[in-house]
């Protein structure tokens, strides 16, 4: 439901744009993560549930193998691709759409494992179940963002992580 609703907005924005000749751009963001980012709410992500247990001194619990990869990118470099796109030159009478990840996937085990390490709190454990309705892999091409807008991620992922993991 939650990916329909956005490719719903592209198609109004894309519509308004031809409508009216002006421009949009759509960034896509995937599993973003940094300082800041709330706690234990639905939406919020899993390096969140993974930190927030961490910081009540439990382990994290990894559904599940583990292997799952997902693109995590960080909100340093989410808001870096939003000033590139609002200095972008987008054509009239179109949406153009950009995908915003690191390019560089990580499994959801390898995020847990960082984030324990990081603060020092207890191993993850591999629960083995699952959640309905979660994607196995969920990885960003954000080839097209690098090129049109010359964008780039900065954050590592292990320098993303280890900030998170002790961040207020």
């Amino acid at each position: 439901m939650y990916a329909t609703t956005k490719l719903a907005q592209e198609h109004l924005a894309a519509a308004w744009a031809r409508a009216t000749g002006g421009s949009a751009v759509s960034l896509r963001y995937h599993n973003v993560y940094g300082p800041g980012m709330p706690r234990d709410t639905p939406y919020a992500g899993v390096a969140s549930f993974f930190r927030s247990a961490l910081a009540r001194g439990e382990a994290p619990r990894v559904f599940e193998d583990g292997e799952q990869r997902r693109d995590f990118v960080h909100v340093r470099d989410v808001a870096s691709a939003n000033v590139a796109a609002l200095e972008a030159d987008p054509p009239a009478g179109a949406l153009t759409a950009y995908n915003t990840g690191s390019g560089t996937p990580h499994t959801v085990g390898e995020m847990a494992q960082a984030l324990a390490e990081a603060h020092g709190g207890p191993s993850p454990v591999v629960t083995g179940d699952y959640r309905l309705g979660d994607v196995r892999h969920i990885t960003a091409d954000s080839t097209r963002l690098r090129t049109a807008l010359g964008w780039k991620p900065e954050v590592t992922f292990e320098e993303g992580m280890r900030e998170f993991a002790v961040a207020p």
